[in-house]
């Protein structure tokens, strides 16, 4: 056997983690009822009607697994909580957090985990009213602002969802850039290869945005 041949017949016998999850695991559900179970926990957020109020149960059973139905994008804002907006326990969400929702490359890999090693077939892109990330890109954009440390190179991810929804003449440019943001990272989801892209071709994930407004409470999908 040749070099070449015995390092493929190596790499044939390694476990794959990608799709550990079997066809029996709580977790394996279309994406649509995955997004059904986020729009209706949510409608249960805003109409204060919450299930998951004992977060002690079933930590035992959490010990060996973790089967999330749905993987969230988030900002870093303390005012939203996936959890507690989508009335979901521990174990339900993956959630990947970072100031103004957008995708960097370590986020990229952990929601490829949450795909394909964890199983959820929902990825949701949550923006938020008032965000702060997209205030502060909104004045660099306009006014030029200067930001101090690391704060440009945040700045410089959300800086081409302004300008985009700009050029559209909003009356609230600020509630523009917000949505416009989430639906430019959907799309980066959407295609990024080598792995959502493929499952979401498959039909095994789907990758979808949404807008939280603080004052209500309320998840608007876009």
């Amino acid at each position: 056997m040749t070099g070449g041949a015995v390092a493929l017949a190596a790499m044939a016998a390694r476990p794959s983690l990608a799709d550990a999850v079997g066809k029996n695991a709580p977790n394996a559900i279309p994406p649509s009822e995955a997004l059904k179970r986020l729009v209706t926990g949510n409608a249960r957020y805003v109409g204060s009607g919450m299930h998951c109020n004992d977060v002690a149960s079933g930590r035992a059973a959490r010990v060996s697994a973790q089967y999330p139905f749905a993987s969230i994008l988030s900002c870093s804002d303390s005012r939203v909580v996936p959890e507690l907006v989508f009335d979901q326990g521990p174990g339900d969400l993956f959630v990947v957090r970072v100031a103004g929702n957008f995708v960097t490359s370590d986020g990229l890999a952990s929601l490829e985990y949450g795909a394909s090693v964890l199983g959820a077939p929902l990825i949701m892109v949550l923006g938020h009213s008032n965000c702060g990330a997209v205030a502060a890109a909104i004045k660099v954009v306009k006014d030029k602002a200067q930001l101090p440390g690391h704060l440009p190179e945040l700045i410089d991810a959300i800086a081409p969802a302004v300008i985009a929804a700009e050029t559209k003449h909003p009356a609230d440019l600020l509630a523009a850039a917000i949505t416009e943001n989430v639906r430019r990272n959907v799309a980066r989801l959407n295609r990024a290869t080598p792995v959502l892209a493929a499952r979401v071709k498959a039909g095994k994930l789907k990758v979808v945005g949404g807008v939280y407004d603080i004052a209500t409470g309320k998840v608007a999908l876009v």
